[in-house]
Parts: structure tokens; C-alpha cells; sequence
């Protein structure tokens, strides 16, 4: 309980002309009093506020960049009405900067016996689960002059899913796909290494894909048409170790590599392939298998949900043993991982042979497009050593990409916008060459 603003300036405007005219203890009796005895009424006639129902119902997830409603239902089950302020906590990320105190308080009106809903519109900066915390509600009488205040904790929790903003390149990258498989009309039919099925010949196909068994069955010459092989496993890594809380513009290297990861998932699963996702630094945080076509994009977007990068160096060992075990079979593993020289050298190219002796790897890094902007800057002494920083840099970056690509590695390095789509050209490539 705690007197209002309205009743310390009735006191200062009551106590001015007693200070004026007739100082004294009788004076301010006078003016106190009878204001003491209207806040106890209006204490009084003030819900209560320990007796209130709160209940929550809305959204319980939302994607990075969009609007969720959490809907805070309020129950006056006193005979006196509710007029109140009331504050819905959440955490600070909950809204963007400069805007929680406007989202976060509202007034409330409710009679007595009755209900009344008001609804808390979040807009997260951060993926992850948000927690409600506590809800303060300050009780007002009918004159304002004196209130009740409480707290209530009311659970309610709104997982920020990643925003796959990689969403835009799937429309042209399943075209693509459609031209490989051979479902489209085009001049020459898909590539591929699984058989799909006779035509008969027509000038320009490759005389090397003439099925003479079948010519001599029939009157015309017929040829074997193919398609890029289906039903294969395809296992994602994604590093959460240090180099992954790297920012690149204004989010980790981690987001970026998610972005990546959702759009060639989402790709793969339309061509037929199965898709695992595992999470590694030096232990798992995330494993994701054996879903079905249509659910594994929600899983992972589910099990991504939750990821951050994790200040420890990242276990090569122990990644390499996870991801055998994972994929015991033969496999295209696609590794979301840093080219920075150390960890490359000392963690990864040692136990490198333990997964290209059985699987397909291809490795994607996150390249910070700021140092290729610092390259080629030129105008005065700052700008050319920080060009000459650069330049070291990105040589360094593509010398351990040419480590990798010896031992059989297909690499891709883009910045956070191409790396999604250039992630997809390589994997529709491999699946062109046969090699999954």
C-alpha cells in the first residue's frame, strides 16, 4: 500500500496557506485530517488485490523479427471494482529497445464479479525461450488518493524460433531441382545416377545412355533417362563453440550458419533425402532425427530455437565420434563450422580422414563481408594498413580452405546473405555428380 501523487499534492496545497496564515499544529490537523480520513476510505473502497485470478492464454512461439500476442486474463472475484495499473514483466529482449515501458503497462478497469482481457504484444531481438515474470498490479480507490499493490506470478513462456530469412531462395533452388530430376520440360533431361525410366531417341541425347536390350524389344531406338539419387542421408553439424558467438553484422556467425542450415533442410527434404541435425561444441546440445519430410523443418526450427554459442573451443574428437555414430551409414555430412587457421589445423584436419574414409563432406563457414570492405579501402595510412590486414586475412582463410579441399572436402565460404543459396548450389551439385 503507498499513498498516490494526488494525495502528497493535496497535502503541499493544504499546507501552504496554514503556513501562511495560521502556522501551528492546529492548522495542520486541520488540513491533514480530514485527507487522512478520505485516504482510509479510499483504502477501503480499493480491490484487493492478493484475490484477483490471472490466467494467461495466445502465442507460445513466434519467429525472430515478428509479433506475439500473450493474453493476460483478470478475475475480480471481490465485490468491489478493480481500477488499476498494472505491469506484465518480461524479459528486457522481449522488445525492442525504448519500447517495453509502453508495452508492458496498461490500465485495467474490471467490476466486481466480473473479468476483463488485456493482451501484451511482444517483439523479440533475441532467439531462445522468454519467461513472463511477475505481474504487479496497483490498486486504486474511486478518489486515487490511496492504492494497493501486489504481485502475481503468472508462468507463460514464448519460444523465439529463428526467422529463416533463407526462405526466399527455396522457390528457385526447388526449380533448379525439378530441372535435375527431370520433372520439367526441358531440351535434356536431369542427370543423375539412379535410373527413371525409356524414351526413344531423339537427335542431340548421348549415345552412351542407348538401352540396346530395349531397341531390340521395340522398333525405335530407346534410350535410359535418369534421375539424382533419392532417399539419402544427409546429417548437419552445426559448431556451437567459440568461433560461432563471432558476430557478423549484427548477429553471431551461429545465426547465420542456422539460416543455412533451415534452407538446405528444407531443400533436401523436398528431393527425398533424410536430414539429421546435430549441435556440438564439446558435447551435444541439440540432436535431431528420424523425422518424416514434413516435420523435420519444424523440428529443427524447434531445436535451433534454443541454441547459443558457447565461449569453449570446439571438442574435433568428440564431434568426429558423434557424428560416426550418427551416421553409421554412408552419409553427406555438412559441417557449419569457422575456416579460421587455428581450430582448422589443430582440431579438425587430424581426425578429417575419419569422416571423408566414409562419408561425403562438405564444409560451410560464415565470411564477414566487413573484411572484404576493409581490402580493398584505400585514401590514407589507416585505411591501407587496415587493407594489408585484410588482404592477410582472407589469404589465411583461403589457404585452409585449400587444406580441406586436398583431403576431399568441398568448401563453401560466403558472407551471412550468400551463404544459404551457395550452400545449396554445392549440395545440388554433389547430387547432380552423383557423389551422395
Amino acid at each position: 500500500m503507498a499513498l498516490t501523487g494526488r494525495a502528497a499534492l493535496l497535502a503541499a496545497l493544504g499546507s501552504l496557506p496554514v503556513g501562511i496564515w495560521d502556522p501551528g499544529w492546529t492548522g495542520i490537523l486541520a488540513v491533514n485530517a480530514p485527507l487522512a480520513v478520505a485516504c482510509a476510505c479510499d483504502f477501503a473502497l480499493a480491490a484487493p488485490v492478493r484475490r484477483l485470478g490471472l490466467t494467461r492464454s495466445g502465442d507460445t512461439s513466434v519467429r525472430l523479427g515478428e509479433s506475439a500476442d500473450v493474453t493476460l486474463t483478470i478475475t475480480n472475484p471481490s465485490g468491489r471494482p478493480l481500477r488499476a495499473r498494472l505491469r506484465d514483466a518480461w524479459p528486457p529482449s522481449s522488445w525492442h529497445p525504448g519500447t517495453e515501458v509502453e508495452a508492458s503497462r496498461h490500465h485495467v478497469t474490471v467490476p466486481a464479479g466480473e473479468r476483463r482481457r488485456i493482451t501484451t504484444r511482444l517483439r523479440p531481438t533475441r532467439r531462445g525461450d522468454r519467461q513472463a515474470d511477475r505481474v504487479t498490479i496497483r490498486s486504486y480507490g474511486p478518489l486515487g488518493l490511496f492504492n494497493r499493490q501486489g504481485t502475481h506470478k503468472v508462468p507463460w513462456t514464448v519460444r523465439v524460433l529463428p526467422p529463416f530469412t533463407s526462405r526466399k531462395h527455396l522457390p528457385s533452388k526447388l526449380a533448379r531441382l525439378r530441372e535435375l530430376d527431370g520433372r520439367t520440360s526441358v531440351l535434356i533431361r536431369g542427370e543423375g545416377t539412379e535410373f527413371d525410366s525409356l524414351r526413344e531417341y531423339v537427335p542431340g541425347d548421348d549415345t552412351r545412355s542407348i538401352d540396346w536390350r530395349a531397341t531390340a524389344r521395340q522398333s525405335a531406338v530407346a534410350v535410359r533417362t535418369w534421375r539424382p539419387e533419392r532417399d539419402r542421408h544427409i546429417l548437419v553439424v552445426l559448431d556451437t563453440g567459440r568461433t560461432a558467438a563471432g558476430r557478423v553484422g549484427d548477429a553471431p556467425r551461429l545465426d547465420a550458419s542456422m539460416d543455412a542450415a533451415l534452407l538446405l533442410a528444407a531443400l533436401a527434404s523436398r528431393a527425398g533425402d533424410r536430414v539429421d541435425l546435430l549441435a556440438y561444441d564439446r558435447r551435444v546440445r541439440a540432436l535431431v532425427q528420424g523425422r518424416t519430410a514434413r516435420d523435420v523443418l519444424p523440428s529443427l526450427v524447434n531445436a535451433m530455437a534454443a541454441l547459443e554459442p558457447e565461449l569453449v573451443e570446439l571438442d574435433a574428437r568428440g564431434l568426429t565420434a558423434t557424428a560416426l555414430r550418427t551416421a553409421p551409414r554412408r552419409s553427406l555430412i555438412v559441417l557449419l563450422t569457422s575456416l579460421d587457421t587455428a581450430p582448422v589445423e589443430e582440431g579438425l584436419l587430424p581426425v578429417l580422414s575419419q569422416l571423408t574414409q566414409r562419408h561425403t563432406v562438405l564444409v560451410a563457414s560464415v565470411a564477414d563481408p566487413y573484411i572484404a570492405r576493409m581490402a580493398t579501402a584505400r585514401g590514407d595510412a589507416d585505411a591501407v594498413y587496415e587493407a594489408a590486414a585484410a588482404a592477410r586475412a582472407q589469404s589465411e582463410r583461403h589457404r585452409t580452405a585449400d587444406q580441406l579441399r586436398r583431403h576431399g572436402v568441398t568448401v563453401v565460404d560466403a558472407t551471412p546473405d550468400e551463404l544459404p543459396p551457395t550452400l545449396a548450389d554445392a549440395y545440388l551439385a554433389l547430387k547432380t555428380a552423383g557423389r551422395l
